[in-house]
């Protein structure tokens, strides 16, 4: 494991520079941010979604290896690929030795060789929205339609993919926008939105079985469903965004052995990652009545199902936060990673946390950063 990220991007660099004539490909940026430990993972990736209608969502890299954070760095690896990697990235993840990117606007998913993040391909999926991976297959969510606020936008479906040739395979039908997806067994679990349709959101979870690729229920939880995660338990909790007036941001627990709600917390959700026993949970509640936004750092006890006390920032560094829009941790250390999106249209911020909740080192990023994918040492 010798071959790192930043060599491969230099080395790829020079060449494009040396052979390359007609549209200007922008260069890493490297940034020393920390000492080189690796600790079971090379680094991770941290996708840019960038400003939609724009075309700048990025990708950047942080090396474990070398300590470095490498801004902007698909272009210079994929030198070739027309538009770059495209209009809104909206998921990451690493299955399989391969890298998945899903480019919302550009109805595709892209698929990268997860050590040098070079191009093998791509799934043409319209609308995609989010990644779920099982038995060699890639499970992706798609609002079926074009980008568009309308109350007849079209149901949704769950595209299967073989990860081996990255054809589309069955599609199942569920609710209106599926947005995030979680694997528990052989079910999976789908938030449907129905943001397109407002006010007329969907307020459920369709449960589909991966034998038979079929639409097994739907679980009645709330409106305006975004985000599913699965805990160690088997239990998997679901993010409400309320409507932006009297419906409140809340999160709820479903009983995958009964495939029902068992609690509801009113706790904004805009986003959680899994750590362990803990789910760390940033809120970013906006109101259209006041025209203000909420903004919280949770963390809720996954045995228990309780909302711990506290932020889990715990050294002011939240008071430099414009807008939180990603939140990681670390697998190993528990590093806890945060990302700021700012105004939404200029570059963004990464801030790295000890466990503790205390600054480590901040970065500069793509314009909205949002979605992580740690890369482990194989």
């Amino acid at each position: 494991m010798q071959r790192t990220l930043i060599r491969l991007s230099f080395c790829l660099w020079l060449m494009t520079l040396a052979c390359r004539k007609g549209d200007h490909i922008v260069p890493p940026v490297v940034t020393p941010v920390d000492s080189a430990k690796v600790d079971g993972y090379l680094g991770f990736y941290l996708l840019n979604e960038g400003n939609m209608g724009s075309n700048k969502s990025t990708l950047d890299y942080y090396d474990y290896t070398t300590g470095h954070y490498i801004k902007n760095i698909y272009a210079t690896i994929n030198p070739n690929v027309v538009k770059e990697l495209g209009d809104v990235g909206n998921d990451i993840r690493i299955y399989g030795g391969k890298l998945y990117a899903v480019i919302n606007v550009s109805n595709k998913v892209e698929v990268m060789d997860a050590l040098t993040a070079k191009r093998i391909g791509q799934i043409d999926i319209p609308n995609c929205r989010y990644l779920a991976f099982a038995n060699g297959k890639a499970y992706v969510s798609s609002y079926a339609g074009p980008v568009l606020i309308d109350p007849n936008a079209p149901i949704g479906f769950v595209a299967e993919v073989d990860t081996a040739t990255l054809r589309v395979g069955r599609k199942v039908i569920v609710g209106y926008q599926p947005e995030e997806m979680a694997v528990v067994g052989n079910k999976l679990y789908v938030a449907n939105s129905g943001g397109y349709r407002v006010p007329n959101y969907d307020r459920t979870v369709s449960v589909i079985d991966l034998e038979t690729f079929t639409e097994t229920k739907k679980i009645d939880v709330a409106i305006n469903l975004h985000h599913v995660k699965a805990d160690r338990d088997g239990d998997v909790y679901v993010s409400s965004r309320g409507d932006y007036y009297t419906v409140k941001p809340s999160l709820h627990i479903i009983d995958t052995k009964t495939d029902q709600v068992k609690k509801s917390l009113q706790l904004a959700s805009s986003n959680l990652w899994m750590h362990g026993d803990t789910a760390f949970i940033y809120g970013s509640a906006f109101s259209y009545n006041t025209h203000e936004w909420t903004i919280s750092y949770s963390m809720l006890h996954l045995k228990t199902e309780t909302v711990l006390p506290g932020s889990f920032i715990t050294d002011g560094t939240d008071k430099q936060i414009k807008m939180p829009y990603g939140v990681a941790v670390h697998p190993v250390t528990g590093d806890i990673y945060v990302t700021d999106a700012r105004d939404y249209v200029s570059p963004g911020t990464l801030y790295c946390l000890d466990k503790q909740g205390r600054k480590k080192w901040s970065v500069t990023t793509g314009d909205i950063p949002a979605h992580f994918a740690f890369l482990p040492v194989r």
